[in-house]
């Protein structure tokens, strides 16, 4: 964490993955973020993976360094509340970041009419307006179709479990967040920023070149498995039961692959058979099966250890497959080691890692990762600084059922 956006106060009104994470990240550089939930929580608040007792650690990594308020957004009280917090006065206030469907008052007209300069970002499922999601959006992406068993194998279509969509569009959510505000700063004027999940997708499928593909050469990547497509990297099992990925790139790498496991005059040779320069990714990439089989036995008769010992400080471009425990246990870009992680006691869950901002800025140092807030933790702060109430109104707040605090306050 860092304190870049400390002039920024930013309402969010959110739930699941893109929304939340573009909140985080804003969090993250300093800016205040109220995410506002309603009584009892959002439809993400006890989201998977959970603790024996119930506590989403989804819900606590989505939110860290965030300020709560637990509203009655159901009822035209607990929204006006909400609208007032999120076009209170301030400079760097009145941005409004959110991915649920507008509530009456909250919506940009709405917003606007109480403050001229307000900015709603807004995330919606596909242009038209209909619902999408990432696993929706992703199996109309392609690249479920080329994700797994290889086109011969006849494999079904694999969704990937990681969220790419939801996370590419919090991405874009933060930074469409900071040039609205730049255009604000600059001009005076708000606006209302609309991003489509769908579009995201499709811009990320343009860019890396697959509507190209299709629209000019009529062809489409095919499912090749773990091959890298357009050069040389595959998966190959090792002599006690674990599998790496080996990569070559560059020139560099390949020669470097060649160097370390003894093969490069055989590699040669396969180049010369096949009438493919091995010095190109194209070559490289058409030789794959014939490489691959020298690689493989290679591979097969070491174990990860003596793989990581020989490739250590080599150049050769690898790495293991290892899963969820053994990158947390024994990775040590894992470890208190790096800075990214820091041991924070969440409140309900207990102490462990939580990673801060993946950034280094030289002209602001690293601040400690704070915790995400129990759900309702700061609606009196809230209520008292952003809006003025006295403690009384706040009272009353509560007695009819408008806020609420966390369990137990």
């Amino acid at each position: 964490m860092n304190r870049l956006l400390a002039d920024l106060r930013i309402v969010e009104l959110s739930a699941f993955v893109a929304a939340p994470l573009g909140g985080m990240t804003m969090a993250q550089f300093g800016a205040e973020v109220i995410r506002i939930d309603p009584i009892g929580g959002g439809i993400d608040f006890n989201r998977w993976p959970v603790t024996k007792d119930g506590a989403s650690l989804y819900w606590a990594g989505m939110n860290k360094a965030k300020r709560s308020v637990a509203l009655a957004l159901d009822k035209p009280e607990g929204r006006e509340v909400a609208q007032a917090i999120a076009t209170a006065p301030g400079p760097g206030a009145g941005i409004v970041l959110t991915n649920l469907p507008p509530l009456p008052g909250l919506d940009y007209a709405s917003l606007k009419a109480k403050r001229g300069d307000v900015i709603l970002l807004r995330l919606i499922g596909n242009r038209d307006g209909s619902a999408a999601v990432d696993y929706t959006v992703n199996a109309a992406s392609g690249f479920p179709m080329v994700t797994g068993p290889t086109s011969e194998g006849g494999g079904a279509p694999v969704n990937n479990v990681l969220p790419a969509w939801d996370i590419a569009s919090g991405l874009y959510l933060a930074t469409s967040l900071l040039a609205a505000e730049r255009h604000r700063a600059r001009t005076g004027e708000g606006q209302e920023v609309v991003a489509a999940l769908a579009d995201v997708m499709l811009a990320a499928v343009g860019h890396l070149g697959y509507v190209g593909d299709v629209c000019i050469n009529g062809r489409a990547r095919p499912a090749i498995g773990n091959d890298l497509y357009g050069s040389f990297g595959r998966d190959f099992a090792t002599a006690d039961g674990r599998r790496v990925m080996i990569i070559a790139l560059t020139p560099r790498q390949w020669r470097a692959l060649g160097r370390v496991t003894g093969l490069t005059d055989k590699l040669a040779m396969i180049g010369e058979m096949m009438e493919v320069d091995l010095d190109t990714e194209t070559g490289r990439y058409e030789a794959r099966a014939a490489i691959a089989a020298l690689v493989a036995r290679w591979c097969a008769g070491k174990t990860l250890a003596e793989i990581t010992a020989a490739f250590s400080g080599s150049g050769v471009l690898w790495g293991p497959f290892q899963d969820f425990v053994e990158l947390v246990r024994n990775d040590p870009r894992c470890s208190p080691a790096n800075p990214l992680f820091a041991t924070v006691e969440q409140p309900g869950i207990g102490r462990y890692p939580m990673p801060g901002l993946p950034l280094e800025f030289s002209a602001s140092p690293r601040e400690p990762t704070r915790p995400a807030p129990r759900l309702g933790e700061h609606t009196d702060q809230v209520l008292a600084e952003v809006l003025g109430l006295s403690g009384r109104e706040i009272a009353r707040l509560h007695d009819t059922g408008i806020a609420v605090g966390p369990p137990g306050q």
